[in-house]
């Protein structure tokens, strides 16, 4: 009996100390947390976690995996913001809200998610759908299918007739009376209710659409759309259930408001007067650009039909806007969170927003820690992801050429892994 025990643990002790790690040989490494670039570094992954960053070139045990990365440029996993994983831009989109079904656009969300990984955003902030999202993340963290790690809004808060309504533009018999647990909110009372419904529904987080919008069948695209009290009753049911809060806006009246309230960020921020600036430096709120989304409306509303008449208008004077907004405000000093709006452009293509950051003027490892360690605190993430650090989640993507020097090579990554999992090499 004592030779079988000891047998048993000599196979135990076996068995654990052959789990195998993985070696990444990377000829440079962006130190998110310094905004240095490292050279000839060797990252040691053990399971889903960092667990030693080496100097040089190292291999493991025979029975270790290393992967040699020499020539590439590696980085934590890319976080996006804002992302609408449901759908993707089309010009019948508006037709399919009243012919697709739920399984419909769960069948889509899958191939966009998966879309989403392979262009190296480990992390999405999905910021509004219709209920799908919440599954979808429940599928890729149960290994179901494949994607990036979510936190979504859910459905997300609007008022009547206001960008988000879900019946906008639908016929009389269509439209009824949404309220709090369709979305929509127009009171205190209403307000906090929809906030517990999205907490009762599975959502990681609240957004409100503080002013009108450009893609949404009504006449305005920047009034505001809730009072201030109806934003703090948001915020402040919120913060009870751990919640943060976004607030999608283009009109600066609306902005000021939801700064005030409480909003954690501001999605587009195109009107943004300096005294909203200062505002959102004072609140610690942050801006989440989209400038990609902006370029893609202003595109797509010179096509005749691709979007509804009411539309066009609305894109061709917000769309251009938006990266001036956005240069004014990093030069003023207001937090920047990578976000792209993914969804009113094609996925995949989220890696172009880099680009647009660099041309307005902000440095490239700046354009790169927005999407890392800035979006990571936001999540209250900090202490596991946006960083090749020890101890930290292996959410590790690379790509061809140095980013610092050539900034379109975001729009190619070439590598991607997800908590110790290789998904594109």
């Amino acid at each position: 009996m004592q030779k079988l025990h000891i047998l048993i643990f000599v196979f135990v002790c076996t068995f654990f100390s052959q789990a195998q790690d993985i070696y990444l040989q990377c000829g440079k490494v962006i130190d998110t947390k310094t905004g240095k670039v490292l050279t000839e570094k060797t990252i040691v992954v053990s399971g889903n976690k960092i667990s030693k960053i080496q100097d040089g070139y190292t291999t493991g045990k025979k029975d270790d995996t290393t992967i040699d990365l020499k020539n590439k440029t590696v980085m934590p996993g890319l976080i996006d913001m804002h992302v609408h994983i449901e759908g993707e831009t089309n010009p019948k989109a508006y037709l399919k809200r009243y012919t697709d079904n739920e399984a419909d656009l769960a069948f889509d969300a899958v191939g966009f998610a998966k879309i989403s990984l392979m262009a190296g955003f480990t992390t999405v902030r999905d910021l509004g759908g219709s209920g799908v999202n919440i599954a979808l993340r429940k599928a890729i963290a149960q290994g179901k299918i494949v994607g990036p790690r979510v936190f979504t809004a859910g459905k997300i808060l609007s008022t009547t007739g206001g960008h988000g309504d879900p019946t906008n533009g639908g016929k009389k018999s269509l439209i009824g009376d949404p309220g709090p647990k369709e979305g929509v909110v127009n009171s205190v009372e209403d307000a906090r209710k929809a906030v517990r419904q999205r907490y009762k529904n599975g959502a990681d987080l609240i957004k409100i659409t503080a002013t009108g919008g450009v893609l949404s069948v009504a006449k305005s695209g920047s009034n505001p759309q809730f009072t201030i009290e109806e934003i703090k009753a948001i915020c402040e049911t919120a913060k009870d259930y751990g919640f943060h809060v976004a607030a999608h806006a283009h009109g600066d009246e609306g902005m000021r408001r939801a700064v005030l309230g409480g909003v954690k960020t501001i999605e587009h921020g195109t009107l943004m007067s300096e005294k909203t600036m200062d505002l959102m430096k004072q609140h610690d709120a942050y801006l989440v650009p989209t400038i990609t989304a902006g370029k893609e409306v202003t595109e797509k509303a010179r096509i005749d039909g691709y979007y509804p008449a009411i539309i066009v208008p609305k894109a061709l004077d917000i769309g251009p806007k938006i990266q001036n907004t956005f240069k004014k405000a990093y030069e003023r000093g207001v937090g920047i969170a990578f976000g792209t709006d993914a969804g009113v452009f094609k996925h995949g293509q989220n890696g172009k927003e880099f680009g647009f950051m660099v041309e307005a003027g902000m440095p490239a490892i700046e354009a790169i820690q927005s999407a890392t360690t800035t979006n990571a605190k936001i999540l209250n993430m900090e202490n596991e992801l946006g960083q090749i650090t020890a101890g930290f989640l292996a959410d590790i993507v690379a790509v061809n050429d140095d980013p610092t020097q050539k900034i379109d090579t975001m729009e190619n990554i070439v590598f991607v892994m997800k908590e110790g999992k290789i998904y594109k090499q």
